[in-house]
């Protein structure tokens, strides 16, 4: 019975636009329905534009992730302790660039990637901040602390010695030979005495004319110093007199607790017009600023050898110093000690005995001379047959130091010939 007449699809009518009603099987029932498809991409989705603009930013956010894992893995090499189990030192020539640096490191072994350290370096922004030198690498070193190191300065330092009583000849060689010094000699030598007796600290590379006028300078300055408060009596006519007697005290005694005395002695003959009668002035006449063979003794007759140094043959001082002497002689020789002394001799305990008078004087010498017959004798019995130096020693020349019983009574302050060195 049909209850709507409208037509409208209420219940228990058929709607008037659906189709005939086809059966079902079981499974054909059972089966889900299609679900509702996708809307269509739009047009504007498809352009090119945004196809490339997608790819830039992907490329974008892997690079930065790139990055991100280069700057932290690379932070941790730069830090890490370096490959180097041993250290070693390092050079650093000036106007060296880091590129330079890093790949000479990595080279050495020092470091293990020249690229990290380079960017490392310009990451604490100390691309310029480098310094020039050699450095001490310790083992195990990280990048880090190889650039702080390389920032400070703090080079190796080297150290150079000149000792008192050495010539300037003598001086010069010992620049000459040091192997972390650069540069050649100057074709000038300076004066004799015109060279402080130092020890010099310097970092490879520092030039041997660097060291000359430093020592030079120096030198300059102690004399000047120790002159402006020189006892005011002493018989000297000048700063270069000073100096030039500075240096025979301090060939004549290495003791520090008789230079002011030896100084004493040679003053107070100058006072009297006495010769200084000094052996280092012998020995400097005989070979300038070579100075003497070890084994060459001085011969009696090289006491009188004409030679403008020789104050057994002069008057008064030598032309020039014999050595670079140093403060203490300085010292010594601008207040001596206040003492009638006119002679000494060696006590044979790297000593001397000072006397007044030629007849103490000579006292002193005989004693010497019993103490070093003693020694010979000694030696003798304990050495095997034969002498040394027979061949070198001219006919009828002794040695001067008395070994054969003559000598040391002709008024001489040292009285010692042959022993100064």
């Amino acid at each position: 019975m049909n209850t709507n007449p409208s037509g409208n699809g209420e219940f228990g009518q058929r709607p008037a636009n659906t189709g005939p009603i086809v059966p079902k099987t079981a499974s054909e029932a059972l089966r889900p329905e299609a679900g509702t498809p996708p809307p269509k991409r739009s047009r504007a989705s498809r352009s090119q534009v945004v196809v490339f603009m997608n790819f830039v930013i992907s490329l974008v956010m892997l690079m930065v992730l790139a990055a991100g894992a280069a700057l932290y893995f690379g932070k941790q090499e730069f830090t890490e302790a370096g490959p180097s189990a041993n250290g070693d030192t390092f050079l650093v020539k000036p106007n060296t660039g880091v590129a330079d640096i890093a790949d000479q490191l990595e080279r050495r072994g020092l470091i293990s990637d020249a690229r990290v350290f380079r960017l490392g370096v310009r990451a604490f922004g100390n691309d310029s901040a480098l310094k020039a030198g050699e450095y001490e690498i310790k083992p195990r070193a990280s990048m880090r602390d190889i650039m702080e190191l390389l920032k400070s300065g703090k080079s190796v330092m080297y150290s150079l010695t000149i000792p008192e009583g050495l010539t300037v000849d003598q001086a010069l060689q010992r620049i000459a030979d040091e192997p972390a010094l650069s540069g050649d000699m100057p074709a000038k030598t300076p004066p004799e005495g015109s060279l402080a007796t130092d020890t010099l600290r310097f970092t490879r590379g520092a030039t041997r004319q660097q060291m000359i006028d430093k020592l030079v300078a120096d030198q300059k300055k102690l004399v000047d110093e120790v002159w402006q408060r020189r006892a005011p009596d002493l018989p000297l006519a000048n700063i270069e007199d000073f100096v030039t007697l500075a240096s025979i005290v301090e060939k004549e005694t290495g003791r520090g607790d008789e230079r002011s005395r030896v100084a004493a002695v040679f003053l107070n003959r100058l006072a009297k017009g006495m010769r200084l009668q000094s052996d280092p002035t012998i020995i400097y006449g005989l070979f300038g600023g070579k100075g003497k063979p070890v084994d060459r003794p001085i011969y009696q007759s090289d006491i009188q050898k004409q030679t403008p140094y020789n104050t057994y043959v002069i008057n008064g001082l030598p032309p020039t110093p014999i050595a670079n002497p140093g403060r203490a002689a300085l010292e010594a020789v601008a207040n001596p000690s206040k003492t009638d002394d006119l002679y000494f001799v060696a006590d044979g305990t790297g000593g001397h005995v000072f006397a007044a008078t030629l007849d103490e004087h000579n006292e002193n010498v005989a004693r010497y001379r019993a103490l070093q017959k003693k020694q010979a004798d000694d030696a003798a019995k304990a050495a095997a047959a034969g002498t040394n130096g027979a061949a070198d020693k001219p006919a009828g020349d002794k040695p001067a130091d008395g070994s054969d019983g003559t000598g040391g009574d002709n008024g001489d302050a040292g009285g010692d010939a042959g022993d100064a060195q």
